[in-house]
């Protein structure tokens, strides 16, 4: 195979290209984004899994290019690209490097599966390094400069020194433990005898009813094959998210449209007597939260971690609203069937028509 070299995405218009976790004509893309034109037998659920499989099979199309590229920097790009400027030792450690792509995008860690504590360690790891070194998920629009640009030297700075890591990750215990033991507390807490997750398979919703706010990947370890999370936290304090399961195609199963959430936060406004306001994010956004609002949170703020950022009491039972909540979601999804590979036209129709709140 080619010896690949990364490539800043602003050049890839003069530069043709693998195109990872991203779209651009100009190259092959190897991409979960909705509606990405990767090869049908590449595609799997995250886009480093899709990197991966090219490389298993020797993809015949991989010999056609020498660099590789991606226009921002999160761990499932990250790890694809990596893959490939590193394919023999991608391949040695392909489930690490698996768990990493779906702990890092879907936030779905599972600790009973394989190699899902050594992917734990390397993801926390990266989370701490962006953040002490450079700006955090969905900073930079605090930036002069857009995503693009604000994340090559993100890029040129893992892609530097991943692969020690990857292969000693306990010389970097210092770094990465601290937030390996947050959520592994976490973890303990959701799983824990003070808690309740209740799955609703058919709206695809996972309610988590838990003490206080816990890292994400503890809170949304119970939400596979879900894509709705409701966080319901002592003192009548609650969120509800979309997963980004439900802005990407996965290939693993089908999914129910992303529902908006706009028109349930106007019937819980209606409802609230807190003085706080209840706002959700529109169904183009990465993950769209619906919660109690006293000031307008930036999106980096709504990225991190539920413990990062206030929520607030509601006048609002328990009981009434989840079961607002659950009654808003049947309504929506009325005679709608799962099926795979919605298109973001679909999903705006889908909203337009089944709102009947």
């Amino acid at each position: 195979m080619n010896q690949y070299t990364y490539l800043p995405f602003p050049q890839i218009k003069e530069q043709p290209a693998v195109v990872v976790d991203s779209f651009h004509p100009n190259g092959l893309v190897l991409s979960h984004w909705r509606e990405a034109p990767t090869p049908v037998e590449l595609r799997e659920d995250t886009s480093a899994g899709m990197v991966l499989q090219a490389l298993k099979q020797n993809w015949p199309q991989l010999q056609a290019y020498s660099y590789v590229t991606a226009n921002h920097f999160d761990i499932d790009a990250l790890v694809g690209v990596w893959a490939l400027l590193n394919p023999e030792l991608a391949l040695q450690h392909e489930e690490t490097l698996r768990q990493m792509a779906v702990i890092g995008d879907f936030r779905e860690l599972d600790l009973e599966a394989p190699f899902a504590r050594e992917a734990l360690k390397l993801v926390c790891w990266i989370n701490v390094e962006e953040k002490a070194r450079f700006y955090p998920p969905f900073g930079a629009e605090e930036l002069e400069e857009n995503e693009v640009t604000a994340s090559i030297p993100k890029f040129l700075y893992f892609l530097g020194v991943f692969e020690r890591v990857l292969t000693e990750s306990a010389l970097f215990q210092q770094v990465w433990e601290p937030e390996f033991n947050l959520v592994l507390q976490g973890y303990a807490q959701v799983y824990g005898s003070d808690s309740r997750i209740m799955q609703n398979s058919s709206l695809g919703v996972v309610v988590i009813d838990t003490p206080a706010p816990v890292h994400y990947y503890a809170l949304f370890s119970p939400t596979a094959g879900h894509d709705v999370v409701v966080s319901c936290y002592a003192d009548n304090r609650y969120e509800v998210e979309c997963k980004y399961t439900t802005w990407v195609d996965l290939d693993s199963r089908p999914t129910l449209p992303r529902p908006d959430l706009r028109p349930l936060a106007k019937v819980l406004a209606s409802m609230e007597t807190s003085g706080f306001t209840w706002v959700a994010d529109g169904v183009t956004d990465t993950g769209p939260l619906l919660r109690l609002e006293a000031e307008k949170l930036t999106k980096a703020q709504r990225y991190g971690n539920p413990t990062e950022r206030p929520i607030y009491p509601s006048s609002i039972s328990k009981n009434l609203f989840l079961k607002t909540v659950t009654e808003y979601l049947q309504n929506t999804f009325l005679g709608v069937s799962p099926k795979k590979r919605w298109t973001w036209a679909e999903v705006k129709t889908f909203n337009q028509v089944n709102n009947k709140i």
